[in-house]
């Protein structure tokens, strides 16, 4: 039979992970018998409640669970890469625990990547029902921006949650950097991929770990993990201003000549040089973001650091 991983990050998830667990078991149960067998990788985050313990509970049940626990929070792009790394499935998917990613629909996309012609089958929202206004809005812009500035396409509304053929996972895994975006990566390995829309699902408990701020950081991360269009915005800008700077002196030169020396227009003049020190600003730190990057990779600290797995246990159900 063919073997599935089922990817599970987690963090802060005690609240909805028996939830997740026993929904996920009922559809291994009614459509996975006697055609795959099924593995589950749970990460553990660096999680400060009861959810390492929860898998710990899971692993001592069922034979199949393995689990990986994280020294700290390193985020849920280290935890995706240690689980795909810990897979050994034929195929693997990766579920986030909120239940935002319908198990239901694991069953269809196994259909598919087994009698056609794709190598990933993954999910998308066609809408994004429940969410704030402004979290909406600004996903849209990001994702027009990403694919405007990228040649990496991502797909709006896309989900992590994908089937995957073992050769797409090896191929994601061979990509070593430290700075990672997954979403993006998927993109950059290529493939064929099928893509299965379903309407936005709220989470079945508990809170979402991803706030404005930390979604916002994520852009940036991703955008310049892919692009780097933002090196050549700071690079037109400065051109740009050399040129309004030369035409300005050239009229300064003119108008003193035919009008005279005039001390009026300091006001605009400081508004002027406050905008430009501005603009200098903001192409260094776009050029900053990029050499922050450099600096993190050349260290080459680990993505994750172990603290223990279900191999440290002698338990076995």
């Amino acid at each position: 039979m063919d073997k599935i991983s089922i990817v599970v990050p987690c963090y802060n998830e005690e609240k909805v992970l028996p939830i997740f667990f026993e929904e996920v078991q009922k559809i291994v149960n009614n459509d996975f018998k006697d055609i795959a067998e099924i593995e589950y990788v749970f990460v553990d985050d660096g999680s400060k409640d009861k959810t390492i313990e929860i898998i710990k509970g899971f692993s001592k049940e069922n034979s199949r669970v393995k689990f990986i626990s994280f020294s700290k929070n390193f985020g849920k792009e280290a935890a995706m890469y240690a689980g795909l790394q810990h897979s050994s499935g034929d195929y693997v998917t990766i579920m986030d625990a909120d239940l935002q990613d319908p198990p239901a629909l694991l069953k269809k996309m196994y259909d598919i990547i087994k009698t056609e012609d794709y190598d990933i089958v993954g999910t998308r929202r066609k809408n994004r029902k429940g969410e704030g206004i402004i979290k909406s809005l600004f996903s849209i812009i990001f994702y027009k921006l990403m694919n405007l500035m990228s040649d990496v396409e991502v797909v709006d509304g896309a989900r992590d949650y994908k089937l995957m053929k073992r050769k797409v996972v090896d191929s994601i895994l061979s990509f070593g950097e430290y700075n990672r975006y997954s979403k993006g990566l998927m993109g950059a390995v290529g493939y064929k991929t099928k893509w299965l829309e379903y309407n936005n699902i709220k989470r079945a408990a508990g809170k979402s770990k991803w706030s404005f701020w930390k979604l916002f950081k994520y852009a940036i991360e991703a955008i310049t993990s892919f692009s780097t269009v933002p090196l050549m915005f700071a690079s037109f800008t400065g051109i740009l201003f050399c040129i309004v700077a030369f035409i300005a002196i050239i009229v300064i030169i003119v108008k003193t000549l035919i009008f005279g020396d005039q001390t009026s227009g300091w006001p605009s003049l400081a508004c002027i040089i406050t905008f430009i020190g501005g603009v200098q600003l903001f192409a260094i730190g776009i050029i900053g973001q990029y050499l922050a990057k450099v600096y993190t990779e050349t260290k080459r600290r680990p993505l994750y650091i172990v603290r223990e797995t279900e191999e440290d246990f002698e338990y076995k159900g």
